[in-house]
C-alpha cells in the first residue's frame, strides 16, 4: 500500500500545481501527457497486486485466473443486432410523456453514464408531438411545391441515387435545460438536465441540390415550410438562405439508416437550428414570400421576453456547456485526483474555448479533444485535486464567433423566469465534505 500511495503522489506532482483556486489543474496534462501517466501506471499495478491479496484472504481466486476461468466456458452465438452488455442495463433514457396522449413527450439522453462526443443512436433524444409513425419507404415521397420552376416528387428509390456527404452534427430541442428560472434548483443528474441535446454522424442529400433541380424562384422565395408525415402534421418555417446553404435531407444515422423514433425514412437537418426544426418524417417541403406561422411556430417555441413580448424565429442554439462528471447523483471517494469532464457546442460554429472553476472566482482553461468541429458536440476535460473541501464546480464556454455562455443571473435578466426556450446559463454542482454533489444556483 505504501508503494500504491508513492506511485500515485509521482503522478500528482508529474501534473504540476493548480493554476485556479480549489485545486484545479493545468490543461497540458491532457494536452500532453506522456511521461506524467508513467506514475498512474504503476499505481494500477500495485492496486492489482493489493486486489491480488484480498482475493488471497478471502479464499477467492485471483481476479485474472477467476477472468480466465469464465473465459473458457463458451460464450453466446452470434446475433443479428448488437446490444449493450447485460451490466450495463442502467445507461438508459428518461422520458415523460402526456398521459392522455403517451406519444406525446420527450426521451432524454443519459449524458451523466457517457463519455465521448458521439451518441449511440439508441440513446438520441426523442421529442415528439404524437407518437412515432411506421412509414413503409416504399410508399414514402418527398414533394417540393410552391415558388418553383417545376414541383418535383421524389421516392426514396430516386433520392438514393443523388449525392450525399456526411458531417458530424448536434441536434438540441429547444426546450433543453428547461427549468431553470425556477425558485429552487432542480436535484436531477446531468441527463435530465441537460438530455434534450445528442450528437450523431448524419449522411444524406444537400437539400440545395433539390432546390437547384425544382428551381427556386431566386427573387421571390424568402421561405420554406418543411412539414412532417407524422399524425400532428409538424411543420416549421425555415428561412430559405439555411435552406440554400448547409441543410440536409438526413437519410443515415451513425452509419445506419435514420431509427423511427429519428424519423425514418428521412428528416429534415438544419446544423445549428433549433431542434424542432429539423422536421422529422420529411414528405413536404414548400417555397413561399413568408414564413407560414405554423401552429408550431405560434402556439409555442416562442420567445418570451420580460416586457410581455415574444419573439418568434429565433432559430440558432447558443452557445453552452455543462460538466457530466462529477454532477449530482456522482459521490466522490474521499480526497484525491479527479478528472472533470463534460460537453460544450454553439450553434454558431466550433468551440474555441472552455474554462471550469472550482470556487466562483478563479478559472482554468480545459483541453479539448479532437476533433473540435463546427455545430458538434465537443469533450472538454481538466485533472481537479480535491481537498476534501466544498466545491463548486462549473463551466464556461466560449464559440469562435466570440459569443461567451452567461450566467443565470444574466439570463434571466434578459430573458425572464417565465422563458422556457434556450437556457444557456451556467450550471453548477457543489460537493460538500461528504463528497455529494447537488445542483446549485451562482
Amino acid at each position: 500500500m505504501d508503494s500504491d500511495k508513492k506511485a500515485a503522489q509521482r503522478f500528482e506532482q508529474a501534473l504540476g500545481e493548480p493554476v485556479a483556486g480549489n485545486g484545479l489543474l493545468h490543461r497540458r496534462a491532457f494536452l500532453h501527457g506522456g511521461a506524467a501517466f508513467t506514475g498512474l501506471a504503476a499505481a494500477a499495478l500495485t492496486a492489482n497486486d493489493a486486489l491480488a491479496q484480498a482475493a488471497a484472504q478471502s479464499g477467492k481466486p485471483p481476479l485474472s485466473a477467476r477472468t480466465l476461468m469464465t473465459q473458457s466456458t463458451p460464450g453466446a452465438p452470434f446475433s443479428t443486432y448488437g446490444t449493450p452488455s447485460r451490466y450495463e442495463v442502467s445507461t438508459g433514457r428518461d422520458f415523460t410523456f402526456n398521459a392522455a396522449a403517451p406519444g406525446t413527450g420527450s426521451s432524454r439522453t443519459p449524458h451523466h453514464l457517457l463519455d465521448g462526443t458521439i451518441t449511440p443512436s439508441g440513446l438520441h433524444f426523442q421529442r415528439n408531438h404524437n407518437g412515432v409513425p411506421t412509414i413503409s419507404p416504399e410508399d414514402h415521397t418527398l414533394l417540393i411545391h410552391g415558388m418553383v420552376k417545376r414541383p418535383l416528387t421524389f421516392t426514396m428509390d430516386a433520392l438514393m441515387r443523388y449525392p450525399t456527404e456526411t458531417h458530424v452534427r448536434f441536434v438540441e430541442c429547444a426546450g433543453n435545460n428547461g427549468g431553470f428560472g425556477a425558485a429552487l434548483p432542480r436535484q436531477a443528474n446531468a441527463g435530465a438536465m441537460h438530455g434534450l441535446l445528442s450528437c450523431s454522424e448524419w449522411t444524406g442529400i444537400p437539400l440545395k441540390i433539390l432546390l437547384d433541380e425544382a428551381g427556386v424562384d431566386p427573387t421571390k422565395a424568402k421561405w420554406l415550410l418543411a412539414e412532417g408525415a407524422d399524425a400532428a402534421s409538424m411543420s416549421r418555417s425555415v428561412p430559405i438562405e439555411k435552406a440554400m446553404g448547409d441543410a440536409m435531407i438526413a437519410l443515415y444515422q451513425n452509419g445506419e439508416r435514420i431509427r423511427p423514433e429519428q424519423g425514418y425514412p428521412m428528416r429534415l437537418l438544419l446544423p445549428g437550428f433549433e431542434g424542432n426544426q429539423n422536421v422529422k418524417w420529411l414528405h413536404r417541403l414548400k417555397v413561399s414570400a413568408t414564413p407560414t406561422f405554423t401552429k408550431d411556430e405560434t402556439s409555442k417555441y416562442t420567445e418570451l421576453l420580460p416586457g410581455g413580448k415574444a419573439a418568434q424565429f429565433m432559430f440558432t442554439q447558443p452557445v453552452n456547456s455543462f460538466i457530466s462528471r462529477p454532477s449530482f447523483g456522482y459521490d466522490m471517494q474521499g480526497p484525491g485526483l479527479y478528472q472533470i469532464t463534460g460537453l460544450a457546442w454553439s450553434g454558431n460554429g466550433k468551440i474555441a474555448k472552455v474554462e471550469v472553476s472550482a470556487d466562483g472566482k478563479s478559472w482554468a482553461q480545459a483541453a479539448l479533444t479532437e476533433p473540435v468541429l463546427p455545430m458538434s458536440l465537443t469533450r472538454f476535460r481538466l485533472w481537479w485535486k480535491w481537498d476534501g473541501g466544498p466545491a463548486t464546480l462549473t463551466s464556461r464556454a466560449t464559440d469562435e464567433k466570440k459569443n461567451v455562455q452567461p450566467t443565470r443571473t444574466a439570463w434571466l435578466k434578459a430573458y425572464g423566469a417565465n422563458q422556457g426556450y434556450k437556457f444557456n446559463g451556467i450550471t453548477a454542482w457543489a460537493t460538500n465534505e461528504l463528497g455529494n454533489v447537488s445542483h446549485v444556483y451562482v
